[in-house]
Protein backbone atom coordinates (compact mmCIF):
# COMPACT_ATOMS: atom_id res chain seq x y z
CA UNK A 1 0.00 0.00 0.00
CA UNK A 2 1.23 3.32 -0.92
CA UNK A 3 2.69 5.84 2.11
CA UNK A 4 0.48 8.64 2.37
CA UNK A 5 2.37 12.05 0.80
CA UNK A 6 2.66 14.72 2.71
CA UNK A 7 2.43 18.20 0.36
CA UNK A 8 3.46 21.74 1.49
CA UNK A 9 1.54 24.77 -0.43
CA UNK A 10 3.35 27.82 -0.90
CA UNK A 11 1.05 31.60 -1.14
CA UNK A 12 0.92 35.15 -1.42
CA UNK A 13 -2.36 35.84 -1.88
CA UNK A 14 -5.36 34.95 -2.11
CA UNK A 15 -4.66 31.19 -3.06
CA UNK A 16 -7.31 30.06 -5.22
CA UNK A 17 -5.63 27.08 -6.88
CA UNK A 18 -4.21 26.60 -3.93
CA UNK A 19 -8.20 26.28 -2.60
CA UNK A 20 -8.84 23.86 -5.84
CA UNK A 21 -6.18 21.35 -4.95
CA UNK A 22 -7.46 21.04 -1.22
CA UNK A 23 -10.93 20.48 -2.13
CA UNK A 24 -9.74 18.29 -5.32
CA UNK A 25 -7.51 16.49 -2.75
CA UNK A 26 -10.58 16.53 -0.29
CA UNK A 27 -13.50 14.88 -2.83
CA UNK A 28 -11.03 12.92 -4.50
CA UNK A 29 -9.47 11.00 -1.81
CA UNK A 30 -5.54 11.34 -2.50
CA UNK A 31 -2.75 9.20 -0.88
CA UNK A 32 -1.80 12.44 0.39
CA UNK A 33 -2.88 15.06 2.95
CA UNK A 34 -1.63 18.96 2.71
CA UNK A 35 0.44 19.44 6.12
CA UNK A 36 0.65 22.98 5.82
CA UNK A 37 -0.10 25.93 3.39
CA UNK A 38 2.67 28.95 4.08
CA UNK A 39 3.12 32.69 2.87
CA UNK A 40 5.39 34.98 2.58
CA UNK A 41 2.74 37.80 3.39
CA UNK A 42 0.93 37.39 6.86
CA UNK A 43 -2.37 38.94 5.06
CA UNK A 44 -2.77 36.54 2.47
CA UNK A 45 -6.43 36.03 1.84
CA UNK A 46 -5.39 32.36 1.39
CA UNK A 47 -4.46 31.81 5.19
CA UNK A 48 -8.02 32.22 6.02
CA UNK A 49 -9.49 29.24 4.02
CA UNK A 50 -6.86 26.97 4.79
CA UNK A 51 -7.57 27.68 8.62
CA UNK A 52 -11.42 27.29 7.69
CA UNK A 53 -10.14 23.45 6.80
CA UNK A 54 -7.97 22.72 9.71
CA UNK A 55 -4.77 22.80 7.93
CA UNK A 56 -1.74 24.11 9.58
CA UNK A 57 -0.58 27.76 8.30
CA UNK A 58 2.51 29.80 8.90
CA UNK A 59 3.97 32.53 7.23
CA UNK A 60 7.66 33.37 6.83
CA UNK A 61 7.39 37.53 6.02
CA UNK A 62 10.28 38.47 3.36
CA UNK A 63 9.86 42.07 4.36
CA UNK A 64 11.47 40.68 7.55
CA UNK A 65 14.47 39.17 5.78
CA UNK A 66 17.81 41.44 3.85
CA UNK A 67 18.31 39.67 1.24
CA UNK A 68 16.75 36.39 -1.06
CA UNK A 69 19.19 33.95 0.31
CA UNK A 70 18.36 34.76 4.02
CA UNK A 71 14.83 34.88 3.12
CA UNK A 72 14.96 31.42 1.22
CA UNK A 73 17.29 29.65 4.35
CA UNK A 74 14.14 30.50 6.85
CA UNK A 75 11.13 29.58 4.40
CA UNK A 76 13.35 26.39 3.84
CA UNK A 77 13.44 25.45 7.57
CA UNK A 78 9.51 26.27 8.13
CA UNK A 79 8.93 24.10 4.58
CA UNK A 80 11.32 21.03 6.09
CA UNK A 81 9.43 20.99 9.73
CA UNK A 82 5.95 19.76 7.92
CA UNK A 83 8.50 17.21 5.99
CA UNK A 84 6.54 17.41 2.50
CA UNK A 85 6.99 14.81 -0.44
CA UNK A 86 5.60 18.03 -2.46
CA UNK A 87 6.06 21.15 -2.20
CA UNK A 88 3.51 23.55 -4.26
CA UNK A 89 4.00 27.12 -5.49
CA UNK A 90 0.41 28.44 -5.76
CA UNK A 91 0.52 32.09 -6.66
CA UNK A 92 4.16 32.27 -4.59
CA UNK A 93 5.38 35.88 -5.64
CA UNK A 94 8.79 35.22 -4.88
CA UNK A 95 11.71 34.43 -7.47
CA UNK A 96 13.78 31.43 -5.31
CA UNK A 97 17.65 30.89 -5.25
CA UNK A 98 19.49 28.34 -6.68
CA UNK A 99 19.95 26.71 -4.02
CA UNK A 100 16.46 26.37 -2.39
CA UNK A 101 14.97 25.07 -5.94
CA UNK A 102 18.14 22.01 -5.73
CA UNK A 103 16.89 21.24 -2.47
CA UNK A 104 13.16 20.48 -3.40
CA UNK A 105 14.32 19.43 -6.85
CA UNK A 106 12.39 16.94 -8.62
CA UNK A 107 9.38 17.59 -5.72
CA UNK A 108 8.86 21.31 -6.64
CA UNK A 109 5.88 21.94 -8.90
CA UNK A 110 4.59 25.42 -10.05
CA UNK A 111 1.68 26.83 -11.96
CA UNK A 112 2.32 29.66 -14.85
CA UNK A 113 -0.65 31.27 -17.27
CA UNK A 114 0.37 30.95 -20.24
CA UNK A 115 2.29 28.02 -22.75
CA UNK A 116 5.71 27.59 -21.35
CA UNK A 117 7.91 28.56 -23.07
CA UNK A 118 6.31 31.72 -25.10
CA UNK A 119 5.87 34.63 -22.35
CA UNK A 120 7.64 33.89 -18.71
CA UNK A 121 7.64 36.31 -16.47
CA UNK A 122 4.81 38.50 -15.23
CA UNK A 123 1.48 40.29 -17.37
CA UNK A 124 1.52 37.41 -19.80
CA UNK A 125 -2.01 38.28 -20.57
CA UNK A 126 -0.84 41.32 -21.81
CA UNK A 127 1.81 39.47 -23.46
CA UNK A 128 0.01 37.10 -24.79
CA UNK A 129 -2.31 39.95 -26.79
CA UNK A 130 -0.02 42.49 -28.01
CA UNK A 131 1.62 39.13 -29.53
CA UNK A 132 -1.50 38.40 -31.62
CA UNK A 133 -1.40 34.66 -30.21
CA UNK A 134 -4.94 32.83 -31.20
CA UNK A 135 -4.05 30.66 -28.30
CA UNK A 136 -3.17 31.02 -24.79
CA UNK A 137 -3.02 28.76 -21.44
CA UNK A 138 -1.53 27.30 -18.57
CA UNK A 139 1.58 25.33 -17.45
CA UNK A 140 1.99 23.41 -14.90
CA UNK A 141 5.96 22.45 -14.51
CA UNK A 142 8.80 21.26 -12.44
CA UNK A 143 10.51 23.75 -10.73
CA UNK A 144 14.15 24.55 -11.76
CA UNK A 145 16.40 27.71 -11.34
CA UNK A 146 15.99 28.89 -14.81
CA UNK A 147 12.53 31.42 -14.07
CA UNK A 148 8.91 30.04 -15.40
CA UNK A 149 10.96 27.20 -17.07
CA UNK A 150 11.20 23.33 -16.21
CA UNK A 151 10.13 20.40 -17.15
CA UNK A 152 6.33 20.20 -18.40
CA UNK A 153 3.60 17.82 -16.73
CA UNK A 154 0.85 20.06 -17.79
CA UNK A 155 -0.78 22.54 -20.38
CA UNK A 156 -4.21 23.48 -20.75
CA UNK A 157 -5.53 25.75 -23.86
CA UNK A 158 -7.71 28.39 -24.05
CA UNK A 159 -8.52 30.16 -27.21
CA UNK A 160 -7.62 34.35 -27.82
CA UNK A 161 -11.19 35.56 -28.37
CA UNK A 162 -11.89 38.89 -30.21
CA UNK A 163 -12.47 41.64 -27.88
CA UNK A 164 -10.93 40.10 -25.30
CA UNK A 165 -8.69 41.89 -22.51
CA UNK A 166 -6.40 40.82 -19.90
CA UNK A 167 -9.20 40.23 -17.46
CA UNK A 168 -11.06 38.06 -19.61
CA UNK A 169 -8.66 36.31 -20.86
CA UNK A 170 -7.16 35.69 -17.29
CA UNK A 171 -10.25 35.25 -16.10
CA UNK A 172 -10.70 32.07 -18.50
CA UNK A 173 -7.30 30.61 -18.15
CA UNK A 174 -7.44 30.91 -14.46
CA UNK A 175 -10.88 28.16 -14.64
CA UNK A 176 -8.25 25.78 -16.51
CA UNK A 177 -5.34 26.34 -13.82
CA UNK A 178 -8.23 25.30 -11.05
CA UNK A 179 -8.33 21.79 -13.79
CA UNK A 180 -4.72 21.11 -14.45
CA UNK A 181 -3.19 21.94 -11.42
CA UNK A 182 -5.35 19.71 -9.16
CA UNK A 183 -5.00 16.78 -11.33
CA UNK A 184 -0.77 17.13 -12.11
CA UNK A 185 -0.13 17.00 -8.29
CA UNK A 186 -2.49 14.39 -8.03
CA UNK A 187 -0.38 12.27 -10.71
CA UNK A 188 2.60 13.41 -8.84
CA UNK A 189 1.05 11.93 -5.23
CA UNK A 190 0.10 8.79 -7.35
CA UNK A 191 3.25 8.06 -8.03
CA UNK A 192 2.89 8.70 -11.78
CA UNK A 193 5.26 10.97 -13.01
CA UNK A 194 8.98 10.84 -13.56
CA UNK A 195 11.61 13.07 -15.15
CA UNK A 196 13.54 11.31 -17.85
CA UNK A 197 16.09 13.50 -20.11
CA UNK A 198 14.35 16.76 -19.26
CA UNK A 199 10.79 15.54 -20.28
CA UNK A 200 8.02 14.24 -17.88
CA UNK A 201 6.63 10.80 -18.40
CA UNK A 202 3.33 10.11 -17.03
CA UNK A 203 2.65 6.39 -16.12
CA UNK A 204 -0.47 5.04 -15.79
CA UNK A 205 0.71 2.16 -13.54
CA UNK A 206 2.82 4.93 -11.08
CA UNK A 207 5.83 3.23 -9.70
CA UNK A 208 6.22 0.54 -6.33
CA UNK A 209 6.70 1.92 -3.16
Amino acid sequence: MRAMRSIVILISGRGSNMEAIVRAAQTEQWPARIAAVVSNRADAEGLKFAASQGIATAVVASKDYPDREQFDAALRVVIDGFAPDLVVLAGFMRILTAPFVEHYAGRMLNIHPSLLPSFPGMATHRQALMAGVKVHGATVHFVTAALDHGPIVAQAVVPVLEGDTEQSLEQRVLVEEHQIYPRAVRWFVEGRLSIEDGRVRNSEAGRQD
